[in-house]
């Protein structure tokens, strides 16, 4: 851990002593943290990144003293549509870019940084109970759940069975991929098409079977600071640590692929 703190450990020691160094300047900004003071910071983002990001922020909390970090995990659309309604967030990550694009329309983030990369695969409960091969006839008459076309995982579904001239009879289409993973992994499906990420985090609940040209539909994952966020500089540390090299490698330890 230690390796991996080190540069987010110097850059958290020199926003704040810079900070101290000010005392009680009235130009101190108070979006940052500053001795006592302490500042959470509210980051939307796709369930895919639930254990990178929870790892992430545990990370940058241990080197910026004051500052807390609060995970709201959800589908990207979820999310998306969460700002439009009015609610309070400092950054926003979306597990695909069209996504990330209908924030930039709305005038909700600015300037996107993509930051990784995810593919699909198949998952059946532990043990394979059902003797799922893959998108083939071994489906047939099995309950498959997949997301839902408006979420990025759904998408990336649409778009990689197109390419593979399948077609899919699920009986459930869900709104987040951790949905999905919930379903398989209680029995009460069959089969589900998730993110290769949630495959690796499942670990032994869950059995693996590749699709065939996953690795053609890519799902490119960017992140924003959120238009009206109230502590822009302190949620920048976020988002720098995401992109560094030490928070690539939370990412690769979770599966993901590296920044395009």
């Amino acid at each position: 851990m230690t390796g991996i703190l080190t540069k987010w450990h110097l850059m958290a020691v020199v926003l704040i002593g810079g900070l101290l160094a000010c005392g009680s300047s009235s130009s101190v900004s108070s979006s940052e943290p500053s001795g006592d003071e302490q500042v959470t910071i509210t980051v939307f983002a796709a369930a895919s990144l639930e254990k990178s990001f929870t790892a992430i922020s545990h990370d940058v909390e241990a080197t910026t003293p004051g500052l807390t970090v609060n995970l709201n995990l959800a589908g990207s659309q979820s999310l998306v549509d969460q700002l439009i309604n009015g609610a309070r967030a400092d950054i926003l990550a979306t597990a695909n870019q069209s996504t990330m694009d209908k924030a930039v329309q709305a005038n909700l983030v600015t300037a996107p940084r993509t930051f990784t990369t995810n593919v699909l695969t198949l998952v059946t409960p532990a043990g394979n109970p059902a003797g799922i091969t893959g998108l083939d006839s071994s489906m047939n008459g099995k309950n498959l759940v997949v997301c839902a076309p408006q979420v990025p995982c759904g998408s990336a579904t649409v778009e990689l069975t197109a390419l593979l001239g399948v077609s899919l009879a699920p009986v459930s289409e869900e709104q987040s991929v951790t949905d999905v993973m919930n379903k398989v992994r209680s029995g009460e499906a069959d089969a589900g098409i998730v993110y290769r990420t949630d495959a690796i985090s499942a670990g032994d609940e869950v059995e693996v079977i590749e699709i065939n040209r996953a690795n053609d539909v890519v799902n490119t994952y960017p992140i924003a600071l959120v238009a009206d966020s109230s502590h822009s500089d302190t949620a920048q540390i976020f988002i720098d640590a995401v992109l560094s090299p030490e928070g690539q490698q939370r990412l690769a330890e979770y599966g993901f692929g590296a920044q395009p």
